[in-house]
């Protein structure tokens, strides 16, 4: 246990790959490990790039990338994909629009499934992040699977978070109302060139000026860029912003680090025993087989699935 610590810290990345993979895949014995990697982690800025399907997210990753490597930066990239309902796995495995940055030993990149979460983050991925946060990354950049406004929880585990939206898709401000609106500290238009790019800009502004108050007060307030991620145009400012962003974490109450942050740690604390509960139960029912019966029972109309899930968790309660 001790060595796969102390070569994880060291940077070694076969011993990273390969407990990611564990973690993923649920191994129970990656807890030991996480423990004792703890101690190692927060020093790494994470940053997280959300918006719907088809923004331009992986392209704008593979650019900050490449700007982060020329500021001499070590990058983690978590890429969270669809789960494939054959393997199980990340259907998009990783990235082909970021193998040009394979080889470059400054630079690690993991593809994870969603495993059906939609909250934008699965638990794995936040181990995951802890994981190349104590490997020693400057960034770590986690990119989400682009499931619409339910997907608010990168919040959580991103310093800064960022909107990717594009123009020209129908209704701009349905596809980032709600809480999507809330959590983003950096708005993005990519595909800038397209018509409607005015609009869009237009829309984000008035919704962002809604909250003027709360910027009154000195919170962040949110800027909003034109960008084209493809071509390499607006991506230097975007990162120059990022910079900004944490320059303002850093002289305001809590700083960088998540473990000062009350709300944070009780957010984390709470998803984490959600999912160890979730775990613990199913893991239980189907070793006694009574899952397996309830659902011969719910097959055969012998009683309603409500009642079953009533009959199975209650008792393990108690």
């Amino acid at each position: 246990m001790n060595d796969i610590v102390e070569k994880i810290v060291a940077g070694d990345v076969r011993t990273v790959a390969r407990l990611i993979r564990d973690i993923d895949d649920g191994m129970p014995e990656v807890r030991e490990v996480l423990k004792d990697l703890y101690p190692h982690t927060g020093n790494a800025y994470v940053i997280g790039i959300t918006g719907a399907p088809g923004v331009g997210k992986s392209t704008l990753v593979d650019q900050m990338v490449a700007h982060l490597r020329k500021r001499d930066k070590t990058v983690g990239v978590l890429a969270v994909d669809p789960t494939s309902p054959f393997s199980g796995g990340a259907i998009l495995g990783d990235r082909v629009r970021m193998q040009r940055h394979s080889m470059d030993p400054g630079v690690f990149i993991r593809s994870l499934a969603t495993r059906g979460h939609f909250g934008g983050l699965t638990q794995s991925t936040r181990s995951a992040i802890d994981v190349l946060d104590a490997m020693g990354k400057d960034y770590i950049l986690v990119e989400t699977v682009g499931v619409g406004q339910d997907e608010v929880d990168v919040v959580r585990s991103a310093h800064t978070t960022v909107i990717v939206v594009i123009p020209g898709m129908g209704d701009d401000i349905q596809a980032i109302k709600a809480g999507i609106l809330e959590i983003g500290d950096i708005f993005l238009i990519n595909k800038a060139d397209r018509e409607g790019c005015d609009k869009t800009m237009s829309d984000l502004r008035m919704m962002i000026e809604m909250d003027q108050k709360k910027y009154d007060r000195g919170a962040w307030k949110p800027p909003i860029l034109k960008i084209q991620a493809v071509f390499d145009k607006g991506v230097a400012e975007f990162i120059d912003e990022i910079d900004k962003h944490a320059r303002y974490l850093a002289d305001t109450a809590g700083g960088l680090d998540f473990r000062a942050s009350k709300t944070k740690v009780r957010q984390e604390l709470g998803e984490m025993i959600k999912a160890r509960l979730i775990e613990e139960v199913i893991d239980r029912l189907t070793e006694s087989g009574d899952f397996d019966r309830a659902v011969e029972s719910i097959i055969k109309g012998k009683i309603d699935p409500y009642t079953a899930c009533e009959n199975l968790v209650l008792p393990t309660l108690s």
